[in-house]
C-alpha cells in the first residue's frame, strides 16, 4: 500500500514545473527517493545550484503536490543540490544533446523572432516591445524578449524585474547557461542585470563599441536558455548603429517591426531603420504609430504630434510583391506611460485603455502567423 502511495507521490512530485527552466522538475530529474511511512511522504529533491533563487517555490510547490495526494497526512521535504555531472548533463539535455555552444535561432528554428526597431529615440519603442510580448504571451505563445539596446536598457523596468532599488536581478547560472528571469509569462534578458556591483546603489554605465556590443548580443542568443520559443522579441536601439548590424549578420532571417510617431521628422528616419533591415536579409512585417491622436473627455482629437506618420512609413517600406502594413496606431496614453513606471505593462494592468486595445490589435496580428514545417528542412541524425 505505501509502495502503492509512493509511487503516486513521485507522479505528482516529478509534474512541478522549474519556474526557471519552466519544465517539470521530473523530466530535469531533480527528483530523488521518495518514501511513505505511517501516512508522512519523505520526498528528496536537488536543486540546480546552491542558493537557487527558486528554492522556495519548488519546495512549496513540491511539498504541495506531495501532499495532495490521498493517503498523505504530511509531507517532509530534504533538499540537495545536483552533482556537477549531474549538472553537467543537465546543461547538455538542455541544448538539445549539443555540448558546444550553438546559437538556436538559425534560419532552421522554429521560433519567429521579430527585431523591433525605430530611426530615433524617444518614440516609445521599447515600452511597445514590453507590452507586445506581455501581450503575445496573454494568447498563450513562449516568448522571449532580448533588450538588445545595450546603452539604453529598460525593458527589466518597464516589466517590474527590479528590485526596491530600482535595480534588475542577476539572472541564474547554470554551468554555462544563462537563466532568464521571467515576467507576465515572458523570459527575458538584458544588460542591467549583469552591471550591479556589491555595495552600489546603481547600475552601472556601457561605453561599449563594436566588438563588444557585437559580443554581447551573440551572448545573448547563445548562452541565454529560453528554451523552445514560439517567439523571440529583440528591442532593438534606435538608429542603424553597430547593433543593428550585428542582428542583421546574426539573424538575416528576422522579420522586422519598425515603430515610429506620428511626426513626419520621426517618420523620415523611421524608414531608414527598415531599409537597412531590408538591405541585411530581414524582412520588414509592419508598422507601429506612437503617440498619436487621443480622445479628450469633450470628444475632440488632440494629435500633438500631428497625423500620418505610421501610413507614411508603411508605403514607403511597401514595395511591389510585399506589403508592409500599418498594425496599429497607439494613442497618447497616461495609463501607458505610469504602466511603464510601474512596471505593470497596460495591457494587464489597463486592458480597457484605448493603448491597451491598439497593442492587443497588433499582437493579434503578429500571432496569426504560426509556427509551421511548411518550406523548412528538418534535421535528420543517423546513428
Amino acid at each position: 500500500m505505501s509502495e502503492a502511495v509512493a509511487d503516486r507521490v513521485r507522479t505528482a512530485v516529478a509534474a512541478v514545473t522549474d519556474p526557471e527552466l519552466r519544465r517539470p522538475i521530473g523530466e530535469l530529474d531533480m527528483v530523488r527517493d521518495i518514501a511513505v511511512r505511517d501516512g508522512v511522504a519523505e520526498v528528496g529533491i536537488a536543486l540546480t545550484i546552491v542558493g537557487c533563487p527558486a528554492a522556495d517555490r519548488i519546495e512549496r510547490d513540491v511539498r504541495a503536490a506531495a501532499a495532495s495526494v490521498a493517503g498523505v497526512s504530511s509531507v517532509e521535504v530534504a533538499v540537495g543540490v545536483m552533482s556537477p555531472d549531474e549538472r553537467r548533463a543537465l546543461t547538455e539535455r538542455l541544448r538539445g544533446g549539443r555540448a558546444k555552444r550553438e546559437m538556436p535561432f538559425g534560419p532552421d528554428s522554429l521560433t519567429r523572432v521579430i527585431a523591433v526597431t525605430s530611426g530615433k529615440g524617444g518614440v516609445g519603442k521599447s515600452t511597445l516591445t514590453a507590452n507586445l510580448a506581455v501581450a503575445l504571451a496573454a494568447r498563450g505563445l513562449r516568448v522571449g524578449l532580448v533588450d538588445a539596446d545595450v546603452h539604453g536598457f529598460s525593458i527589466p523596468g518597464l516589466l517590474g524585474l527590479v528590485d526596491a532599488d530600482g535595480l534588475p536581478p542577476a539572472p541564474t547560472r547554470l554551468d554555462d547557461l544563462i537563466l532568464p528571469p521571467v515576467a507576465y509569462g515572458v523570459k527575458v534578458i538584458s544588460i542591467g542585470m549583469f552591471l550591479r556591483r556589491p555595495g552600489e546603489e546603481a547600475a552601472g554605465a556601457v561605453a561599449w563599441r563594436g566588438p563588444m556590443l557585437h559580443r554581447t548580443v551573440q551572448q545573448f542568443l547563445t548562452d541565454v536558455y529560453f528554451g523552445d520559443l514560439d517567439v523571440l522579441l529583440l528591442d532593438m536601439p534606435p538608429g542603424t548603429g553597430d547593433v543593428a548590424i550585428s542582428v542583421g549578420q546574426l539573424l538575416p532571417h528576422a522579420d522586422v517591426l519598425v515603430v515610429t510617431t506620428p511626426q513626419a521628422a520621426a517618420a523620415d528616419v523611421a524608414v531608414r531603420s527598415g531599409v537597412v533591415a531590408r538591405q541585411t536579409g530581414q524582412t520588414p512585417i509592419g508598422v507601429i504609430e506612437n503617440m498619436a491622436a487621443m480622445s479628450l473627455p469633450d470628444g475632440t482629437l488632440l494629435d500633438l504630434f500631428g497625423s500620418g506618420g505610421g501610413e507614411a512609413v508603411a508605403r514607403a517600406l511597401s514595395n511591389e510583391g510585399h506589403d508592409v502594413p500599418l498594425l496599429a496606431s497607439v494613442p497618447l496614453s497616461p495609463a501607458l506611460r505610469t504602466g511603464g513606471d510601474d512596471g505593470r505593462p497596460v495591457v494587464i494592468s489597463r486592458p480597457d485603455d484605448p493603448a491597451s486595445i491598439a497593442i492587443d490589435a497588433a499582437a493579434a496580428a503578429l500571432a496569426v502567423r504560426p509556427r509551421g514545417l511548411s518550406g523548412r528542412s528538418l534535421p535528420l541524425r543517423l546513428g
